[in-house]
């Protein structure tokens, strides 16, 4: 299995994408990369390796490309520009079958447009979707999407996105049968924009392997009684930004509340066993890297401000799909049903 590696997208550049991706091939030895981006850069962090992540350097390829997709860069410009990229030659490498799956931390509709050109989409798929995992009060996250691909869709695009989501629930994460929910204002039947109540009756009528069990709130993302939400690439990017400002004010609070004096500090030392389980499990560096479901091929977009040890969780997404053949399987349950 060979991941293709943009390392020059992120906040934090080819140190944190080439060391993450050493620690996934590190903790998987059937995984090997090509990392794609200017040559002294990856010469440089090549050599500057931990010992520890070291071993799997003859697992590492290179390929120099000088060019780099800026993160403020319109997608129209990038497909416009002749030059060759980072993240374009490395979706190239996969449209070419010289790597299994691609992953960027760089521009996301850069990312979405040039993997709409270089590997193509999904028959079937008319609309690719982001989709990314949420942590849960239940055993296993939710998946989210579509989170920003698609900000104006038509009832037939989520209907599709829920085909999708359910895929991969069942592939990916052992769901036999996944339940799905459409994400609305409410849960009664009257409520709703009128794009959402045909979506809804598209899906209540729609012959799925999976369980529809209607319109779901906000709230119902995290309390594990549903395994994928559907909803506008609008409304899904609002919700994920919102819930990860909420989740760094309560940590941020939490700490001060445990260090505002000795008994709360005493209080805290004696929980500790249970924090650190509570931050471990609910860390959202275990849930970076959300899926382009819909491409040809399998690609994963890191997060942007994900280190190192986030961006190895996104190139075990990758490899995690590549190896359920997840775009080939969708075309088959997704074949003729939903093109318009």
């Amino acid at each position: 299995m060979r991941i293709a590696i943009d390392t020059m997208g992120g906040d934090f550049g080819p140190r944190a994408t080439l060391r993450g991706t050493a620690s996934a091939l590190l903790r998987d030895s059937q995984l090997s990369a090509i990392l794609v981006g200017p040559q002294h850069l990856l010469d440089a962090e090549l050599d500057s390796l931990p010992a520890s992540l070291s071993r799997v350097r003859d697992r590492l390829q290179t390929l120099a490309v000088d060019g780099i997709v800026a993160s403020d860069a319109r997608p129209s410009r990038v497909l416009r520009s002749r030059e060759p990229s980072s993240m374009s030659q490395a979706l190239g490498l996969v449209a070419k079958g010289q790597a299994d799956a691609c992953v960027s931390a760089g521009n996301t509709g850069a990312l979405m447009a040039l993997g709409m050109r270089e590997v193509g989409r999904v028959k079937g798929v008319e609309r690719p979707a982001i989709c990314a995992a949420v942590p849960t009060r239940g055993v296993r996250a939710c998946s989210l999407l579509d989170l920003g691909a698609n900000v104006d869709v038509a009832p037939h695009h989520l209907l599709a996105f829920a085909r999708m989501g359910a895929m991969r629930s069942r592939l990916i994460d052992a769901v036999e049968r996944p339940r799905v929910g459409l994400l609305n204002v409410g849960v009664e039947s009257v409520k709703g924009t009128a794009q959402v109540q045909e979506a809804h009756a598209l899906l209540a009528a729609s012959e799925s392997d999976f369980d529809y069990l209607g319109f779901v709130e906000g709230g119902d993302l995290f309390s594990g009684k549903v395994d994928v939400v559907v909803c506008d690439g609008f409304v899904g990017n609002v919700v994920l930004k919102s819930s990860e400002g909420l989740a760094q004010m309560l940590s941020a609070q939490l700490g001060a509340t445990l260090a505002a004096s000795w008994r709360t500090r005493l209080m805290a030392w004696l929980a500790r066993p249970a924090l650190t389980r509570l931050s471990r499990e609910l860390d959202p560096v275990r849930y970076n890297g959300a899926s382009l479901l819909g491409l040809a091929n399998v690609v994963v977009k890191s997060h942007g401000g994900a280190a190192a040890e986030g961006f190895a969780f996104a190139v075990t997404r990758a490899a995690s799909e590549a190896r359920e053949q997840l775009p080939s399987r969708l075309a088959q349950a997704l074949e003729g049903t939903y093109s318009r």
